[in-house]
Parts: C-alpha cells; sequence; structure tokens
C-alpha cells in the first residue's frame, strides 16, 4: 500500500473515531436536558419529565432511523419527499452508519427541547404522538433545505439564494436547524396547552413557580455545556490534517467564550433589573450563548462570539419575561427564549460579524439577509407545523390533563410511581 493511501485510511479513521465521539457528548446532553427540565419543575412531576426525555431518544432514534433521515437526506424537491431510510444516502465519505447515527443526536435535541416548555401539564401519550411527528416530519423536512442540500444552502449559480442574495444561509451546528425548531414548536405547545394552574392571578399578574431543585438544574447545564463540546466542534465532522484541526479549536474556543458572556451577561441583566443575581437565569443565561454561537462558530472572531453571548444572554432576560407577562405564555424552563429566540438572534448575527462575508467586515447585506430568511422561514415552519398538530390533537383528543392530575402530579397518575419516596 502507498503512503498517500495509508495516510487517507488514516486520516478517515480518526475522521470516524471523531464524529463517533462527538455523537456521545451530544447523546450525553439528553440526561443534561432531563437535569435542567426536572430542575426547574415541580417535584411530583419530576418522573414524567424524565420519562419524555427518555421517550425523545428512543423513540426518535427509531423514526429518525426508517423515516426522517430519508426525508432529510434523500433526493427531492423543494419540501423533500419521502424518500425512506436507505443506507446507500450518504452526503460523507464517512461510514453512513456512523453519519446516521451523529445526525440522530441532533434530531433528538430537537425533540427534547419542547418537553420543558410544555411541562407538568401536557398527557403523556399526546407528547408520544407528538414526538413521533417532529422526527419523521417537522425536523427531517428543515434539516432538508438546509442540512440536506435544499434550497436555503443550494449554492449553484441560479438558485433561489444566489440569485436574491448572493449568498446561501449557513447554520454550521444548529442555531435555527436544531434549537430554533425546537424552540418555536415549544411556544406553540405551551400557547395551547395555556398556564399552569395559579401562575397567573385574577389580575393577571404572573406568580412564580419555583422549580424543585436548582442543585440539578445547574448540574444539567453544566452537562449540556460540556455536551456543547461535541455539538458544535463535532459538525465538523473531521479532525485529521491542519485545516480540521485549526477549524476544531477555533470553534471549540468560539462555543466556551459564547457561553461565558452569555451568562455572565445575563447575570448582570438580571441583578440590575430585578436588585438580585438570579441563578436560574444566570444558568439558562450560559444556554442562550451556547445556543446562539452554534450557528457561526466557525465563521466569527472570538470577539465575535463574546459579543454574540453577550446579546443572547441579555436578550434571553427580556424575552422570558415578555412571553411570560406580556403574551401570558408559560414556559416553565424558558425554552422558547433560550433556544427559539436566541437561535433566531445568533443566526442573523452570524451574518454580521463572520469574518469572511460578514456585513460589519465591509461585506455588504447580502449574507445577513440570506442569514435572516433562513431563520425566519425554518422558524415559521416550525411554528406553524407545531400549532396546527397541536391544535389538531388538543381538539381532538385533548392535551392536557385534568385539574386534580395536574394539582396532585403527573408521576403518579400517569406513571404509577414518582421519582422522590
Amino acid at each position: 500500500m502507498e503512503t498517500t493511501d495509508i495516510t487517507n485510511v488514516v486520516g478517515l479513521s480518526l475522521d470516524t473515531v471523531w464524529m463517533l465521539l462527538a455523537a456521545m457528548l451530544v447523546f450525553f446532553m439528553q440526561p443534561g436536558f432531563a437535569m435542567v427540565e426536572a430542575g426547574f419543575t415541580r417535584t411530583k412531576n419530576t418522573a414524567n419529565i424524565l420519562m419524555k426525555n427518555f421517550l425523545d431518544f428512543m423513540l426518535g432514534s427509531l423514526l429518525f432511523f426508517f423515516v426522517g433521515y430519508g426525508i432529510m437526506f434523500g433526493e427531492g424537491g423543494f419540501m423533500g419527499i419521502p424518500n425512506f431510510f436507505s443506507l446507500d444516502i450518504n452526503p460523507t465519505d464517512l461510514p453512513v452508519e456512523g453519519f446516521l447515527v451523529f445526525q440522530t443526536v441532533f434530531c433528538a435535541t430537537a425533540a427534547t427541547i419542547v418537553s420543558g416548555a410544555m411541562a407538568e401539564r401536557t398527557k403523556f401519550h399526546m407528547y408520544l404522538i407528538y414526538t413521533v411527528l417532529i422526527s419523521v416530519c417537522i425536523y427531517p423536512v428543515s434539516g432538508h433545505w438546509t442540512w440536506g442540500g435544499g434550497w436555503l444552502m443550494n449554492g449553484e449559480e441560479g438558485s433561489f439564494m444566489m440569485n436574491t442574495f448572493g449568498a446561501t444561509f449557513h447554520d454550521f451546528a444548529g442555531s435555527t436547524i436544531v434549537h430554533s425548531v425546537g424552540g418555536w414548536i415549544a411556544l406553540a405547545g405551551a400557547w395551547i396547552l395555556g398556564p399552569r394552574i395559579g401562575k397567573y392571578g385574577k389580575n393577571g399578574k404572573s406568580k412564580a413557580i419555583p422549580g424543585h431543585n436548582l442543585t440539578v438544574a445547574a448540574l444539567g447545564v453544566f452537562i449540556l455545556w460540556f455536551g456543547w463540546f461535541g455539538f458544535n466542534p463535532g459538525s465538523q465532522l473531521a479532525a485529521s490534517g491542519e485545516e480540521n484541526r485549526v477549524a476544531i479549536s477555533h470553534v471549540f474556543l468560539t462555543t466556551n467564550l459564547a457561553a461565558c458572556a452569555g451568562g455572565f451577561f445575563a447575570l448582570l441583566t438580571a441583578w440590575m433589573k430585578y436588585k438580585k443575581p438570579s441563578l436560574s437565569l444566570t444558568l439558562n443565561g450560559v444556554l442562550a450563548g451556547l445556543v446562539g454561537i452554534t450557528a457561526g462558530c466557525d465563521l466569527v472572531s472570538p470577539v465575535g462570539a463574546i459579543i454574540i453571548g453577550l446579546v443572547c444572554g441579555i436578550a434571553m432576560v427580556f424575552s422570558v419575561e415578555f412571553i411570560d407577562r406580556i403574551l401570558r405564555i408559560d414556559d416553565p424552563v424558558g425554552a422558547a427564549s433560550v433556544h427559539g429566540v436566541c437561535g433566531l438572534i445568533g443566526t442573523v448575527m452570524t451574518g454580521l460579524l463572520a469574518i469572511d462575508g460578514g456585513w460589519f467586515y465591509g461585506a455588504g447585506p447580502g449574507f445577513t439577509l440570506a442569514q435572516l430568511t433562513g431563520a425566519v422561514t425554518v422558524g415559521a415552519w416550525a411554528f406553524v407545523a407545531g400549532f396546527v398538530i397541536f391544535k389538531v390533537l388538543d381538539v381532538a383528543f385533548g392535551l392536557r390533563v385534568s385539574r386534580r392530575v395536574e394539582e396532585e402530579g403527573l408521576d403518579i397518575y400517569e406513571h404509577g410511581e414518582t421519582a422522590y419516596n
């Protein structure tokens, strides 16, 4: 075997191992989400929250294998077609089984974001139906438009995006494709469900319903932060060669800086606004920074990453209050703000701050407008599809548990057991 062939084999092996290691890290984000959501909600619903996070991954993996992967990466038109799973579909040089696993953990992440926003009042079997639909329809279709080579990322001459903006949509690891999809569906679901009992007084004023364990929530955020080092750098899908080593290192740095800035400036904003340095808002600020940087972690400078984290951390605090007090939508964990709003902000800011092609770097508004178009289009698709699905389920079967079940807790009535004896 020639030296070049040996080098290629070793390189592909290293790339494959890196991709699978990154998939493991992203999978480990599932217990992170479970802990954050459980910690931010009440003791009587903990088992229900944990079960939903297991369900998202178990059922989502099976459905994405059979249907979702083919829709996302198969040949299709504008909307994508039901091109059911085939091991022949592989847009990379890496083993298709490994690439499928890597994409599966991303799909599961999008699905699990929703459970927190709809916590403490959703029938378990209705939530199961939703998980099916996001795994086989909502996420794969928007994924086909983007990572599947669809119209938003079609860079061929004469394509819609190139003709209109002279640039295509860019979402390196999923600020829009994964996080805002989950965030906007979460907003639709929480809206249709209505607020938890006791959330709003007779005068309409919002009342805080504290979570039962901020220690667990904080551990969950640390786990998510750790898992994000697979989520973002892993999206390079390669570790061999000088170019990939530099790219991965850069993404590690920008990811961490944005998380730190998001948490710190959310802390400062909460301190100035509410006169106390809120731990819960600081935790969500870290996540806001991570969500925001995920789209452009490969394109922005370290300072640009700090700016994105700063803006997302501050915006998250005001978004949580706006959704709660103005829209009167009860989102127990702030999922719509962290993932939906900050996913949108981070994606658009990539168009402003990208070193190569960013508006603030003198390249003109084309790339920024392409980013805005992609973020709004995917967000609208997710919100409308989620709204229709939840509305139909609510009218046909009823999404919400009875008043007695909600007051006494979903754990016993839905699962026959509790997380704490």
